[in-house]
């Protein structure tokens, strides 16, 4: 019998012992912290010795650039897309431009890194600008690596966080001790915190490598320490001591340059006018234009200074070809130019509208060499941009408020002609958005926030799935409403007057522009702080509106 118990023993003791083993394998396994490093080229994508990485604001870019001889190099489009620099790939000429308070030049073979390295050089179609070159140049920090070879590079400064690491410890790809090691950390570093999580905190260490670190082995975030900017490469600006009250006239003719006096008869408070003068005629950069000496001086017989618009409105000109060529931005410019002096001008506000992705870098460029020549003469360059949007980040208005002197968000057409749905053209929450979004770019000092003097009259027609609107003034908007016996009701969430009223065929609606409506547009300019404030059009508001804008912008 004993003989029976002793295998079964025995099975039973192999068995016991396995799953000792195996729990004591899952608990090590478990619990126990790897010491596997991660492999860097694979995490950053690199294939080769000579690709390096671009880890620029906390993130790896999926681009890489290139290293040659201890330098890094990334192509113009990452430049153009990701930095706020000077330089300009002119592709006519095949040069590349740096343009600078100091004026414009092309970049050449003596022009190198302190390492002795071409500052530019050309692979294929692609052309690469050296990063510590670029640094020269821009508002950035840069830190370059080896093995494998990288550029870690700030640009933005604001809201960052950063933590203390307190004992020695390691930073791994992911949260979680079985996690491969990216670096290893020891005490008293810093790094920038991005996330805190449960147990684990997202960081980017000074070398680039962004991952996780247990809580327990750091500090509690703090801030970091102000950033003091790199101001060299900014265009200086000509900058008023008052808050600027501008209003936008219509001109389309020359003919109706001599309403100047009936227009802004009614208005007080107005430091300058734009009336729409000038627009690019063709694809070679003629501009048309309604330039008056006339108007100047009765402007100025008023204490009005006149800033000149030019747009790109007619549909038959494709901006970016123009903007693309230096002979017709140039051609452009000098027409300007002859025209400010011939009139006396005292600005230029460039409204150019539905700027394509593709534009972006031409038009600013365009800009540069305007402000340069613009500033000779002391003549106030503005630009006007639509309200910031998803769909329109791409216009860069941090770099635009680099060059010019005032960058004008055009508060209205929140909804318009065409639009798939009816509604205000200017609530409140859409204004001071876009104030806000605007500020996150360019100092408020620098910001004029335009206010719409119009409205629409939306008409919904039943059975129809689209909505019609025409536009009216102030006083066509009391009017309508009284025709149609339509009673105003305040909206606190448009920040507006809304009236509705229904037939057997239709709904109108309007979201009424009015005194109430245009005071709580100008507290939010207040409250923000902005350089002032700027109106669409002359001639469509009600006098009473003045004393309310003046008492804001003042």
């Amino acid at each position: 019998m004993k003989k029976r118990i002793t295998p079964v023993l025995i099975v039973i003791g192999l068995i016991l012992a396995v799953l000792i083993v195996g729990v004591a394998s899952f608990i090590i396994s478990r619990y126990t912290p790897t010491s596997k490093l991660a492999d860097l080229n694979t995490y950053y994508g690199l294939e080769d010795e000579k690709q390096a990485a671009l880890i620029i604001n906390n993130t790896v870019s999926d681009s890489v650039g290139l290293y040659r001889d201890g330098e890094v190099y990334m192509s113009y489009d990452e430049v153009e897309s990701l930095l706020d620099t000077n330089f300009y790939l002119d592709e006519v000429n095949q040069q590349m431009l740096l343009t600078d308070p100091s004026g414009i030049r092309a970049l050449s073979s003596s022009d190198v890194t302190e390492k002795g390295a071409p500052a530019l050089i050309k692979e294929g179609d692609t052309y690469y600008l050296a990063v510590n070159y670029i640094k020269e140049y821009t508002d950035m920090d840069v830190r370059i690596y080896e093995k494998p070879a990288r550029a870690v590079i700030r640009t933005k400064w604001s809201g960052l966080e950063q933590v203390t690491v307190t004992k020695d410890t390691a930073v791994r790809e992911k949260g979680g001790i079985r996690s491969s090691i990216l670096d290893k950390v020891p005490e008293g570093e810093k790094l920038i915190c991005l996330e805190v999580l449960d147990h684990w905190t997202k960081v980017c260490t000074e070398k680039g490598l962004i991952g996780y670190i247990e809580n327990k082995t750091i500090s509690d975030p703090e801030k970091v320490k102000d950033h003091t900017a790199d101001t060299s490469g900014e265009f200086p600006s000509i900058t008023k001591d008052y808050k600027l009250n501008l209003g936008f006239h219509q001109v389309t003719s020359q003919d109706a340059n001599q309403t100047l006096q009936a227009t802004v008869s009614q208005t007080s408070g107005l430091t300058a006018i734009s009336p729409t003068w000038f627009s690019v005629w063709d694809n070679e950069g003629t501009l048309s234009s309604l330039a008056s000496r006339d108007y100047v001086d009765q402007a100025h017989q008023m204490g009005i200074e006149v800033w000149g618009l030019i747009d790109n409105f007619n549909e038959s000109v494709s901006t970016t070809d123009v903007l693309k060529d230096s002979g017709k931005r140039g051609r452009i410019i000098g027409q300007l130019m002859d025209a400010a002096d011939a009139s006396g001008m005292d600005g230029i506000n460039v409204d150019f509208e539905q700027l394509s992705k593709d534009s972006i870098p031409h038009f600013l460029q365009f800009l540069r060499e305007l402000t340069l020549e613009a500033h000779q003469r002391n003549l106030v360059v503005s630009v006007d941009n639509p309200v910031p949007q998803n769909y329109n980040k791409y216009y860069k208005r941090g770099t635009q408020g680099k060059i010019v002197d005032y960058v004008v968000i055009m508060g209205y057409d929140e909804h318009f002609s065409g639009d798939e749905k009816a509604g205000s053209v200017s609530s409140l929450p859409f204004v001071e958005n876009g104030i806000k979004h605007t500020l996150a770019e360019v100092p408020a000092n620098k910001v004029i926030n335009a206010i719409p003097f119009y409205t629409r009259v939306w008409t919904e027609t039943f059975g129809q799935d689209l909505p019609s609107s025409e536009i009216l003034g102030m006083d066509g908007a009391d009017r309508y409403m009284q025709e149609h016996q339509m009673t105003k009701k305040w909206d606190d969430k448009s920040g507006q007057n809304v009236a509705i009223s229904e037939d057997d065929s239709a709904r109108y609606t309007i979201w009424v522009e009015d005194e109430q409506s245009i005071e709580e547009k100008m507290k939010a300019i207040q409250k923000y702080g902005l350089a002032g404030v700027a109106e669409w059009r002359l001639g469509m508001e009600r006098n009473t509106v003045w004393d309310i804008i003046n008492r804001y912008n003042s």
